[in-house]
């Protein structure tokens, strides 16, 4: 017999050295969360190991992400409830948490960390949709434009090398590349969640962040069932000046993952968001999986799929151990 493909299976040497596929610890971003306040950090419960981080906890977060030599950091803000409003003005104060987490991050690690941060108003608004509602009580996808482009500018004057519009309002990458190079920031990058899917797996998420959403947000989320809809919204946003694309969620979008990465000539990030975290360590702990050997394979698979750049909770544990 000619064929034997399994002559390259033999040793874990063997099958290291034609591996097709590799997660590198600088393609990974750690989305990381925090809140007002001092004191401890504070576990999510929904997501074991993650916590809703204080300015100082979020500072030595950084510092590790550096000395693990992981490629950037996602930051969340997580106002106190008295501090949110229907606009969500306090996305682009100066005295806004995110924008002084930034800041924070920033001066502690300079240029030795990629600083992007979420550029999306639901964490901020009362009601807890991703933009301002009409008088029906729908989110106007116009009036939001304006505000993204003020929470953005805020961003960008904070210290973020890199600002992610994630609400899938129609025409957001180009409003706030427009504002952005007005204003002289010519070199901060947006990497825009292009289809993000209304899915269910991201419901430990609210938790993380202290949602107040009151309804779903299938209305500018894409429909899980649709696939060709997030080729479309990927090539409009590179077309409006988006630097990196994303998918999101990562692993049970594959297929758009794959679509996306064969049509953009752009980076492509995927989001492996909470839920998917969830179920691993979940699973975990019950005995039921091999919890680091399930992590690596659903990073490589993401990134089999043609994924650039991941976000994983996990980012910070991976590169310590690669």
């Amino acid at each position: 017999m000619k064929d034997r493909p399994r002559r390259l299976r033999t040793t874990a040497a063997m099958r290291a050295l034609v591996a097709q596929t590799h997660v590198l610890p600088q393609q990974l971003i750690y989305p990381a969360f925090v809140r007002e306040g001092d004191g401890d950090p504070t576990e999510i419960t929904a997501m074991p190991g993650q916590f809703q981080h204080t300015l100082d906890s979020i500072r030595a977060l950084a510092c590790e992400l550096v000395e693990a030599g992981v490629g950037g950091i996602d930051l969340f803000g997580v106002p106190d409830q008295v501090n949110k409003d229907a606009a969500g003005s306090q996305a682009w104060a100066p005295a806004g948490i995110l924008n002084r987490a930034i800041e924070a991050v920033r001066a502690e690690v300079g240029d030795e960390l990629v600083i992007c941060a979420d550029t999306c108003l639901d964490e901020f608004t009362s009601h807890g949709h991703c933009g301002v509602l009409n008088n029906q009580g729908i989110v106007d996808n116009d009036a939001t434009l304006d505000l993204y482009a003020r929470m953005a500018l805020a961003q960008a004057q904070a210290g973020a090398h890199m600002v992610s519009p994630s609400g899938m309002m129609d025409g957001q990458v180009e409003h706030i590349r427009t504002v952005l190079d007005t204003h002289g920031f010519t070199d901060v990058s947006i990497m825009a969640y292009s289809a993000k899917y209304a899915s269910a797996f991201f419901g430990p998420f609210r938790e993380a962040v202290a949602s107040t959403l009151c309804g779903d947000r299938k209305t500018y989320q894409q429909d899980p069932a649709n696939r060709k809809e997030g080729v479309r919204e990927a090539l409009l946003d590179a077309a409006q000046g988006a630097d990196i694309v994303m998918v999101k969620p990562a692993s049970h979008y594959l297929d758009v993952l794959a679509d996306v990465a064969q049509v953009v000539d752009i980076p492509v990030a995927a989001y492996q968001v909470s839920g998917e975290y969830a179920m691993i360590e979940a699973a975990a702990r019950n005995g039921w999986i091999n919890r680091e050997a399930a992590i690596d394979e659903s990073l490589v698979s993401i990134a089999r799929a043609g994924a650039d750049v991941i976000l994983s909770y996990w980012a910070l544990e991976y590169a310590r151990r690669s």
